[in-house]
């Protein structure tokens, strides 16, 4: 196979990209923009060519898709349907997973993927608590649960873009019926395994506790952060060298890794004390951190408050309101610290304690670098935490106040509005990114949402990182790229038949997914796979369903979807906890999907 400058060229610029995706060292969407000037600069296309996934159907219908998602949680439709979930379940393990599985799976048919799943989660968790089940035992099931049912829609990423490159190739889009059939057919084989094998592969790890009031949970909660092993109260003394300083000048943080948690002074308790608080003489603070820094803290001109107390017995007593968020996916605060953010001065909070990889960390919180799926630890006040709750960087999991609901008074719009939307690009009455638009553009005239609010409800991660890397499945078809690995491929899989060119498509793009995600699998593998199509004569859309099924099959380890990584900390799973019940269920998908290619497109 002679290459000529422009695919070897190609081929360069693809193999950095995904260098640099592995990485991690550039975000991606800064890599899929890279991209684009590479593949501009270099001649493999021109500047139209280069720009053109900006103005390519699925960015608008990807924006309209996070619009209504958007819109049905801030009108409060999705916690309206989530708050009679535990009504159903009688505490019973099985009907739990049966419940939030299912509920997944139904939601991403008309949602983003991650966005089901961060709605999803405070449910999941709660659900866990009032029927006394482990985290560990729902978590993965409703990150499975929101990848099985994107496999039955147009509205998934990957489905969108692979219809985006048919539509390219002038063979008409994907439509959502087309995902349908064999969708369904893999959802309900997907959550029957769970429910009979998967569950039993699932770990048993401690959940965050059982009790619903205010303070059991805050009980638990520091029990589940191993807190009281680190707690200690202390008072300055009249030599103290943060005496009469602002609690930010005196370094404790930066320069000690202790959390002030409390202030008492006087009989009265100043809670999640702010950075410009004054430290006076006599005060006595609640400090977490280890030993050795607190016997540092000492030596600054401090004792311990009570003469009962030294270091081999820290204080045990927990006399502060705790809250748990979670760090979600596509977070601006992802590959960022606390303390690089001003957490405390923008939402007087204070965080105590990180989960992370199954551990509790403690000490020097908030000079980690945050990733999605982190737990953190919060100190704060109801007003604080409902505050933070309409942050859309944090997932609020659980609080010993409990944070006030989204408003549901729009929220009859917000579903009648997505309703229509669903019935018009179903029937194919409009063309699905037209229906998209439409609704979006509805919700902001309806009053569900403003115009502010939509924009913070776009993925602008997601939509750089599609329009940026569109262009290379244009370059690999312009340049004759696909068609020569299409080629190859077709030669591997002519004396297996068109079953065979499915199952090896399905094989290559489902492990390209574990590592670079859905999203880039389905912009690098769809050009070959349709041009495969085509070689051996098999029905390209066909073909094209089947490798967006791949893209969904992110089952293995957490870092293939960010549904995965968000369930990490709340879950306390280790990476091959997900490997257990995955692997089961992608041989469950591979058999199934054959079986809807056989049954529903006459694939033989």
């Amino acid at each position: 196979m002679i290459l000529s400058t422009a695919e070897i060229l190609l081929i360069v610029i693809i193999g950095v990209a995904i260098l640099l995706i592995l990485s991690n060292r550039i975000r991606a969407d800064v890599v899929a923009i890279m991209v684009l000037l590479a593949l501009h600069l270099t001649g493999v296309l021109t500047p139209e060519q280069a720009f053109s996934g900006f103005s390519r159907s699925v960015v608008f219908t990807l924006i309209g898709l996070f619009i209504i998602s958007h819109a049905l949680e801030e009108t409060g439709v999705i916690a309206w349907i989530a708050a009679r979930f535990n009504r159903l379940t009688g505490g019973d393990e099985t009907r739990s997973i049966l419940l939030i599985m299912g509920s997944g799976a139904l939601l991403s048919v008309a949602m983003n993927t991650v966005a089901v799943g961060a709605l999803l989660l405070p449910v999941a968790a709660q659900m866990a608590r009032d029927s006394n089940i482990r985290t560990s035992k729902l978590l993965i099931p409703l990150s499975y649960g929101t990848l099985l049912g994107g496999t039955a829609t147009i509205f998934t990423t990957a489905n969108i873009v692979i219809s985006g490159i048919l539509q390219d190739q002038q063979l008409g889009a994907l439509s959502f019926l087309d995902f349908v059939p064999t969708g369904m057919l893999i959802a309900v084989g997907g959550i029957v395994y769970m429910l009979l094998i998967g569950r039993n592969l699932l770990p048993a790890r401690e959940g965050m506790g059982s009790s619903p009031s205010s303070r059991g949970l805050a009980r638990t909660l520091a029990e589940t952060y191993q807190l009281q092993e680190r707690m200690w109260e202390v008072r300055i003394l009249p030599n103290s060298k943060i005496a009469h300083q602002r609690l930010m000048d005196t370094q404790i943080g930066e320069e000690l890794g202790l959390s002030v948690l409390a202030i008492w002074r006087g009989g009265h308790a100043i809670l999640a004390p702010s950075p410009s608080d004054l430290l006076e003489v006599n005060d006595t603070l609640l400090v977490l951190g280890r030993e050795d820094r607190v016997r540092i803290l000492l030596l600054w001109g401090t004792t311990l408050a009570r003469s009962e107390d030294d270091l081999s017995t820290p204080r045990r007593d927990l006399s502060v309101d705790l809250t748990e968020v979670v760090v979600a996916p596509r977070s601006s605060v992802i590959g960022r610290s606390l303390f690089e953010i001003g957490f405390r001065n923008k939402y007087g909070m204070t965080a105590v304690a990180l989960w992370r990889g199954g551990r509790s960390y403690r000490t020097d919180v908030g000079k980690f670098t945050l990733q999605e799926g982190d737990a953190l630890l919060m100190v704060g006040q109801a007003k604080h935490i409902r505050a933070l709750q309409r942050d859309r960087d944090f997932i609020l999991l659980q609080s010993s106040h409990a944070a006030q609901p989204p408003s549901p008074n729009r929220a009859a719009a917000a579903f009648v509005i997505t309703t229509l939307v669903l019935l018009l690009s179903a029937f194919e009455i409009l063309r699905t990114p037209d229906a998209m638009l439409i609704g979006a553009l509805a919700m902001v005239l309806t009053g569900a949402l403003s115009m502010d609010e939509a924009y913070r409800g776009i993925s602008w991660r997601v939509i750089f990182l599609i329009a940026g890397m569109i262009p290379i499945s244009l370059a690999m078809i312009e340049t004759g790229l696909a068609q020569k690995i299409g080629d190859v491929v077709v030669m591997v899989a002519q004396p297996f038949g068109p079953l065979g060119l499915i199952a090896g498509l399905f094989v290559v793009t489902m492990a390209i997914t574990q590592v670079l995600s859905g999203q880039v699998s389905a912009i690098m593998m769809g050009p070959i796979a349709i041009t495969a199509a085509l070689s051996m004569g098999v029905d390209p859309h066909a073909v094209g369903v089947a490798t967006a099924t791949a893209c969904s099959a992110a089952f293995l380890i957490p870092t293939a979807h960010p549904i995965n990584a968000l369930m990490m900390g709340p879950g306390g799973y280790v990476p091959s906890d997900f490997l257990k019940p995955g692997l089961g269920l992608t041989i469950v998908m591979f058999v199934l999907l054959l079986l809807g290619m056989v049954v529903f497109w006459g694939i033989r």
